[in-house]
């Protein structure tokens, strides 16, 4: 059985040969073998963004929010993913709390 990282090194690579769905098949896959695995979240958050499918893209850049809560770089991912779904409000408040957690490092 493949490990979550396996898996997620196998959606990288077929991310680079631009098989962008059988990438997100293999990152959830990984999610199967470790829900927390917070790097499969990420790379779906900014692959469903490419795929326009916002909604998709939100819920897994919140699911890195919520598994790295004192990392800025979740919640300055989290704001490009709400500006691309055309949520500012949300987006401005994400920096923001990444601004909050960059001070305080």
């Amino acid at each position: 059985m493949s490990t979550a990282d396996d898996l997620y090194n196998l959606a990288d690579q077929l991310k680079e040969e631009g098989k962008t769905e059988e990438a997100v098949n293999k990152l959830h896959e990984a999610l199967a073998v470790d829900p927390n695995f917070s790097l499969a979240h990420t790379a779906l958050s900014v692959l469903y963004t490419r795929l326009g499918q916002h909604a998709e893209a939100v819920k897994h850049g919140l699911r890195v929010c919520e598994l790295e809560p004192n990392d800025p770089f979740s919640f300055t991912s989290m704001s490009v993913t709400l500006m691309r779904a055309g949520k500012i409000p949300e987006a401005e408040d994400a920096m923001a709390r990444a601004r909050t957690l960059q001070q305080m490092r």
